[in-house]
Formats: structure tokens, sequence, C-alpha cells
């Protein structure tokens, strides 16, 4: 049986132009190569999952590749490349801040940065995790990271910058990297579903990444995941299903009953939500986002803040041409207010019923309901 290889790890990027939603920072990079302006010691930081360590080792794998292409990326030829590909590289070491949080072992880490590269320009120290690292570790870390020698380059990554020392900040050069963007996600796993013969509706790829928040690996992990469930097919039924989503559906209808004044369908497609397991904060929640929609959608600048699906969002602009501005901004209050109160109420159900109740009963509702 062949091993299996997660998606995170088989379409872990090589090369910088590989490197999804991070153009600037890669950009940056290369032009330091190309200018032979590399700092020797760089943070990076940002949410899980967004790229930081995987540009860390390209950046290794580059600056001491032999053959760097025109376009700044690593020739996967040379001696360097190969040893790094096969994992036997000795110019590049990976150090895991978490489990090697002490002052021994960075004191051993400074012993070996003395010894040149035996092949290749620089050797490289990565340290993930960086902010787990003990006052001492951090000290004794001081002097070598502001004057290693000419041959070593330190790059470490955190998700935790507010952790790390002043005196640590300041002598590294600082890329913050950005959560990545839900089209950004939504085209990567179109594009790996592609490569592994996986059919995907593209509208249940854009909700995997809503729900990955910006993190790639957690998007990737769940296409991983909803293949398994669903045997080499993606529908957006099957990912509201296997990641316990709130159906966009019964958003579109509860907003039908508000509109139309009809408390009772409202009431009933609550009871159902709370019927399927779902939490009544989590529909509060649900419920001000696809307000706030259907608010950016009255105006035809502010549609492209909409991050949604193309079936869906057709149905958010038919939606917000039943309602208007004022209306939407008395709803969205209405619910701000449920949501603060919620956490503290002792009967959670009557409050959002409460809220629903609201809602139906705002004057002009029917008088100005179009049908969608």
């Amino acid at each position: 049986m062949e091993n299996f290889i997660v998606s995170a790890r088989k379409y872990r990027p090589t090369t910088f132009d590989s490197v999804v939603g991070q153009l600037s920072i890669t950009s940056t990079l290369k032009n330091a190569i190309k200018n032979n302006h590399l700092a020797q010691a760089f943070l990076f930081c940002g949410p899980r999952g967004v790229g930081k360590t995987t540009c860390a080792r390209i950046l290794a794998k580059t600056i001491n590749c032999f053959n760097v292409t025109s376009n700044i990326e690593a020739c996967n030829e040379c001696e360097s490349c190969i040893s790094f590909d096969e994992g036997r590289s000795l110019n590049i070491q990976e150090l895991d801040g978490a489990s090697n949080n002490g002052v021994d072992e960075i004191r051993s880490l400074i012993d070996q940065v003395r010894f040149a590269p035996q092949l290749g320009t620089h050797k490289v120290y990565i340290i993930d995790e960086v902010h787990m690292l003990s006052q001492a570790a951090f000290n004794a870390f001081l002097k070598t990271l502001e004057e290693p020698p000419k041959h070593a380059i330190f790059i470490l990554a955190t998700t935790e910058k507010h952790k790390i020392i002043p005196t640590i900040l300041s002598r590294c050069q600082i890329f913050d990297f950005n959560r990545i963007q839900i089209d950004d996600i939504s085209n990567h796993l179109a594009h790996i579903a592609k490569a592994e013969k996986v059919k995907a509706e593209p509208d249940g790829l854009h909700i995997i990444g809503q729900k990955a928040d910006g993190a790639l690996r957690d998007a990737l992990s769940m296409f991983d995941q909803i293949v398994s469930f669903s045997g080499g097919t993606i529908t957006y039924e099957d990912v509201i299903e296997n990641l316990n989503i709130l159906d966009y559906d019964y958003y579109f209808k509860v907003t039908n009953s508000i509109l139309s004044n009809n408390i009772a369908d409202a009431l009933l497609l609550f009871n159902e939500v709370l019927n399927n397991g779902f939490d009544g904060h989590n529909f509060i929640n649900g419920l001000a986002e696809h307000l706030r929609n259907l608010l950016v959608c009255q105006d035809e600048k502010t549609v492209q803040l909409l991050e949604v699906g193309a079936t869906i969002k057709e149905k958010y602009i038919a939606q917000a041409k039943a309602s208007n501005t004022a209306q939407l901004i008395s709803f969205l209050n209405i619910a701000s207010t449920t949501d603060t109160k919620y956490k503290g109420s002792k009967n959670q159900r009557l409050l959002v019923e409460v809220m629903l109740m609201q809602l139906c009963s705002i004057e002009g509702n029917t008088s100005q309901k179009k049908k969608p």
C-alpha cells in the first residue's frame, strides 16, 4: 500500500514564486539575494500556517545554490540543492524553540556557528517558535545575533512577536506575514484538486477557505479530511456537513422571515438550527455576518468586500435589493446587543428568540420587501 502524504507536505512550496499570498515578502527576499543585501538575522512573524518556516527554508536553499536562476530561484540541480532536498545538507540547521528552549541548547548552537560551511557560502540557522526560548537563552543569544560570523544567517520564526524581548527585535530584520486571503486559498485548493483528480465545487472550496481563517495549512488539512469523507468529490454540501458549518441557506431563510414580519417561521428555523447541534451564539454571529454582507451589497462599490463564492454572491445581491441601509443597520444593532448579552444570560434560547421577534417586528419590513 502506497504511503499517503498529507497535502500540506506534498504541496509545500519549494520556490518563492509558489508561496501563496505573501508576494511582498517573497519579492523583498528575492531582491535582497539579487543585490547581495542579505541581513544576518531575520524575524518572520505571523499567524500559524501562512508560510513562515516554508519561506525560511526556501531562503536558506536559494542563498546556498551554486546556479541561482535569473528569476532568483534555486536551480534544484547543483550539489547544494540536491543535498537540501534529500535532507542531508549540513549548511542548514533547524531548531525547535519549544523543545530546545534552555540556555544550554543555545550555547551549543553558538559553538557551532563559528565553523565555516563545507559546501556553499552560508550556514543558515532556522529557529522555529523562537518566543518559547527562556530569558537566559535569549540573553545568551544576544551577542552572537548582533555580531555573527560572515557566513552565518539566523532566521527566527514566531507566532507571538510580542513575547520576544526588544533587544532581540532590534537585531533582526522583521517580516510580518499576512493571513492568506480566501480567494488565494480557494484558488490554491482548486489547483491541488486538479492535480489530485478530485472534482471540487468552487463554493465548497470557498467555504474551506473561510473556515481556515487565513491559514493555508489548516485549509489543506480540511481538504484532505473532506476528500477522505466524500471519496474524491468535494461538494458544498459535503463541506458544510463535514466541517459542521451552519449553511448559508438558514440565514437567507431567516432574513426572508424577518423582512416579511413572519415571527413563526423565524422561530421554527432557529429551533431547527438548535436541533442540528449548533450553538445559539454561533447563530447570532452568523446572522450578524449575513446582515453585514447584505449591507455591503447595498452599493456596487462595496460588493468587492464580500468574501463568498460566485453563486452565493448572486444570492446576497438579490436579497440586498429587498432591504435598505437603514433597516440593515437597525437589524445589526439588535444582533450586536444580543451578542453582548448572550454569555451573561441565564435563558440563552429565549434571548435569541426575543431578538428574532424584535427583528421581525420592525415597522416597514413588509412594505419594503421585494422578491429576490
